[in-house]
């Protein structure tokens, strides 16, 4: 009797273990293929918004009827770079200032958005800090970039710190209003259930708030990509030279139109390029922690 009942108690067993698995796989398989179609949705829009911008290209030079001597067109840009007999000397120049301005990109990115991250961070620790510096920040964000630059350039002097500071500035703001809407956007109920369990402030910032901003630190990462190669052709053209900001000025006086136009093209599909990246990255991670609806 006892042989015939533990037989009966293990075919139950198997027989709900088999449900769970079968389930289990479901949800991996599910998973995956959302995941596939979040990645061929992002790469699909990646590669509209290259053909979009070459039709806005050749229309904008076909219908203001620009010069063929001033306003070249893509197959121009791909000669200078691939077939005219200097194209391994152009490439080597342009693509090495592109090098440096990705370079100055990276500085200015990882200072923003770093210094972003750390202000939102106090922002929802401290009601207080926030009501006293947010107004302050607004009032920042809205004094012109230009204008802050000559004092930034004589506090900093023409370097390195420069490009820091200048791009740290224009991707710190939004990427801090993102931040901090994303942390706000936390569930009551869930902070309510930390504070139920003995939870601090940290805690419900820990556990709640920081993974559920997810979305929002994403939006700011997309957002502060194109924003820290502005930055850094900003810092390049008024403060410590070289990359494409320093050079493109050099390049108009000398009527060098097909090394404007490269340059150009190669900063504006760097930045595409960045944020489609970011964008596919953020589908993924998004997808498979079922956030994706708030994309």
């Amino acid at each position: 009797m006892t042989g015939v009942l533990q037989g009966k108690t293990a075919g139950t067993a198997r027989t709900a273990e088999a449900p769970r698995s079968d389930l289990s796989a479901d949800i991996r398989r599910e998973s995956r293929r959302a995941t596939l179609r979040a990645l061929g949705r992002s790469l699909l829009t990646f590669v509209l918004t290259i053909v979009a911008v070459l039709i806005l290209w050749v229309g904008a030079l076909t219908i203001f009827g620009i010069s063929p001597y001033v306003g070249k067109g893509p197959l121009d840009v791909w000669n200078f770079l691939f077939t005219v007999p200097a194209a391994a000397t152009n490439r080597s120049q342009l693509f090495g200032l592109l090098g440096t301005t990705i370079g100055h990109s990276v500085v200015g990115f990882g200072a923003g958005l770093f210094v972003a991250l750390v202000v939102a961070l106090v922002f929802q620790l401290s009601k207080g800090v926030e009501h006293a510096l947010m107004p302050l920040a607004m009032l920042l964000r809205s004094v012109p970039l230009v204008a802050m630059a000559p004092v930034i350039i004589l506090i900093f002097g023409r370097d390195f710190a420069s490009v820091a500071v200048i791009g740290g500035i224009v991707v710190l703001f939004p990427a801090l209003v993102n931040i901090v809407f994303g942390l706000k956007a936390a569930s009551p109920q869930m902070n309510d259930l930390v504070t139920v369990y003995g939870g601090g402030a940290w805690t419900r910032l820990r556990k709640v708030a920081l993974p559920n901003s997810l979305p929002e630190f994403f939006a700011a990462v997309r957002i502060s990509v194109p924003g820290a190669i502005t930055g850094a052709l900003l810092a390049e053209w008024l403060a410590v030279g070289g990359g494409i900001g320093g050079s493109v000025g050099g390049f108009i006086a000398g009527a060098q139109f097909s090394a404007v136009w490269t340059a150009v093209v190669l900063v504006t599909g760097t930045a595409l390029l960045f944020y489609n990246v970011v964008q596919i990255l953020e589908s993924v991670v998004l997808t498979r922690m079922g956030m994706a609806s708030r994309t």
